[in-house]
């Protein structure tokens, strides 16, 4: 293996495993899905190792393909914190942002990953609270961006992200034939309690909440436990978690919005916009992953 390697085939090669698809990563990279493909040939003829599956086309990778991977990232990123570091007009500074704890179990990995290897010189400060005190802490000038449910009436949020809020509940148990329905739902600020609530208040359902949290993980290991059922949005999926239904005699909920919010009354920065369209970006990545699942 005397040749070197090609960044940009290495960047196309990370885009087809993040996007799950030769089309969509052709999108992301703009370029044709034949030369995608070429890449891909090219990439494989390198280093002497067949690195998807045999059909060609498909985004699963061999066994050469994952062990690649994780040293195409690693290059990349070195690559990008390399440029970042002779770049004068790199951005820099400090910038604070705000989510729920479920969100950012969720979303923070990849936004903070994707952010930090293309702003290496800024310091992302975090505080996880609850929708209604984040937008407390926007108006109070203490976090400058937040990622929220968007909540009508009481938030004004740029919804990015729309998913099904689902009735989840232990794949061992079958909680949903109880005559009165076990629920571990969030506190009464929660939007989505109360949707859940007025749902089986509309057809009559019987029900007791047994746990009450703004904490997720807290009402996962409730649900996981068998002890009772909740709601969730789809990409809060975890394995061990059977979603319920209109079969199940469950209503339909509302879609759960997601919105970023900026600190009112104050003219937005430069880092808080790199940090809003790389927010963005993950959330789209995310939804391509479902959808190829």
């Amino acid at each position: 293996m005397a040749a070197m390697l090609d960044l940009d085939q290495l960047r196309t090669f990370v885009a087809i495993c993040d996007a799950g698809s030769f089309t969509r990563a052709a999108e992301t990279v703009h370029k044709t899905q034949s030369a995608v493909s070429m890449q891909m040939r090219r990439l494989e003829e390198r280093i002497g190792k067949p690195i998807f599956g045999r059909d060609g086309r498909s985004a699963k990778l061999t066994e050469e393909g994952e062990r690649l991977l994780g040293y195409a990232r690693r290059l990349i990123r070195l690559s990008d914190e390399t440029v970042a570091a002779f770049d004068d007009d790199e951005l820099s500074g400090r910038v604070r942002l705000g989510t729920p704890d479920d969100y950012a179990d969720r979303f923070l990995p990849e936004i903070l990953a994707r952010f930090s290897r293309s702003n290496p010189r800024v310091e992302v400060t975090v505080v996880c609270e609850p929708t209604l005190q984040l937008v407390e802490c926007l108006r109070a000038g203490s976090i400058d961006l937040a990622i929220v449910t968007s909540v009508k009436d009481t938030t004004t949020a740029e919804v990015v992200r729309q998913e099904p809020l689902l009735w989840v509940v232990s794949n061992q148990h079958r909680l949903e034939e109880e005559e009165v329905l076990p629920l571990a739902l969030g506190r009464d600020t929660c939007c989505w309690r109360k949707d859940a609530m007025e749902a089986l208040g509309t057809i009559g359902r019987k029900n007791r909440l047994l746990y009450a949290s703004n904490n997720s993980t807290a009402l996962a290991a409730a649900v996981l436990a068998g002890l009772a059922i909740s709601v969730l949005p789809e990409s809060a999926l975890r394995p061990g978690m059977r979603v319920l239904g209109e079969a199940e005699g469950l209503p339909r909920l509302s879609p759960c919005e997601i919105g970023l919010m900026r600190a009112p009354n104050r003219p937005s920065t430069p880092l808080v916009e790199a940090l809003a369209e790389h927010i963005v970006s993950s959330l789209d990545n995310l939804s391509m992953r479902i959808a190829a699942e």
